[in-house]
């Protein structure tokens, strides 16, 4: 009998990935309970520097040790998940990721623009082995990864002055928004979702979620080469952005993303890594975001 896939992929876990994904692999794979949660937490301070901010590879393409709102973002995302699993809404839990991401902030606020606004990189991270699509590591400050951290700072309960500024830099952005490509879209739809007034977001989230199919990047239907899917926008089934998504292009996906799995278990990666380390690490990152997202949608 063949071993089932989800037990395929905890087998890929437990042999090539990092410890912050097999930390994060106990929260939806495991029996999670608030010392889970915590685990990855700690998983994530080892990649601070003394600045605050976070660095050293924690993203894999970008394999410098020096800070990176790049980082960030990714911490950010392995602490939402934190708040999404069965964990997250204990209250010592939720007092430890907002620690957590309160001790960012002062990091982001030394490296945001005037504006608010957060660029995804530094030209730092040039001096440093780092994936071709951070070219020299100079880029304006935008929408990604901005709208993404203060949405993720937001839930996690962090507060201060430049995530007021930042929330203002997002909403102008988006007030004059033309061009779009699939990452800089899942960042303002994660905002538009948590954005307090939902008068304002609901007209925006409409317009972005009816141009989804023609957006650089991001593949409505399964389709070949780099892109983002529905499952990177609303993973888990009770995800409200999940109505901006016909639902044979969920079911598409799931399909498409089970019949990807590797003999050894991982999934594949689909652009060029820095490395083999880069590419280990990565092939660990996504084989962790489709066995949860199987796990979600049975």
């Amino acid at each position: 009998m063949s071993t089932p896939p989800l037990e395929r992929a905890r087998a890929f876990l437990l042999t090539h990935a990092r410890l912050l994904e097999r930390r994060l692999a106990e929260l939806w794979l495991g029996t999670p309970t608030p010392a889970t949660a915590y685990a990855v937490l700690d998983a994530l301070a080892a990649y601070r520097n003394p600045d605050g901010g976070l660095g050293h590879a924690l993203e894999p393409d970008a394999r410098g040790p020096e800070s990176q709102p790049l980082a960030v973002d990714f911490a950010l995302e392995a602490v939402e998940q934190v708040l999404d699993s069965p964990t997250g809404a204990d209250p010592a839990v939720r007092a430890r990721v907002a620690e957590f991401a309160a001790s960012l902030v002062p990091y982001l606020e030394s490296v945001a623009a005037p504006s608010g606004g957060l660029p995804i990189v530094l030209p730092s991270i040039a001096a440093y082995p780092r994936a071709s699509h951070w070219g020299d590591g100079r880029f304006l400050p935008g929408l990604n990864p901005t709208a993404g951290i203060v949405t993720r700072l937001r839930r996690a309960g962090a507060k201060g002055a430049w995530l007021d500024a930042a929330d203002d830099f997002c909403r102008a952005e988006i007030d004059q928004l033309t061009d779009l490509d699939g990452h800089s879209a899942l960042n303002v739809l994660h905002f538009l979702a948590h954005a307090p007034d939902q008068d304002w977001a609901a007209g925006h989230r409409a317009e972005i979620g009816g141009r989804l199919g023609d957006l650089p990047h991001f593949h409505l239907h399964p389709g070949e080469g780099y892109g983002l899917t529905p499952l990177d926008l609303a993973p888990l089934p009770e995800d409200p952005l999940r109505e901006l998504v016909p639902a044979d292009a969920i079911a598409a996906h799931l399909t498409a993303l089970a019949g990807a799995q590797q003999p050894d278990g991982g999934w594949p990666v689909s652009w060029e890594p820095p490395g083999p380390a880069s590419l280990l690490e990565w092939r660990g990152v996504v084989t962790l975001k489709a066995a949860r997202v199987l796990a979600a949608n049975p």
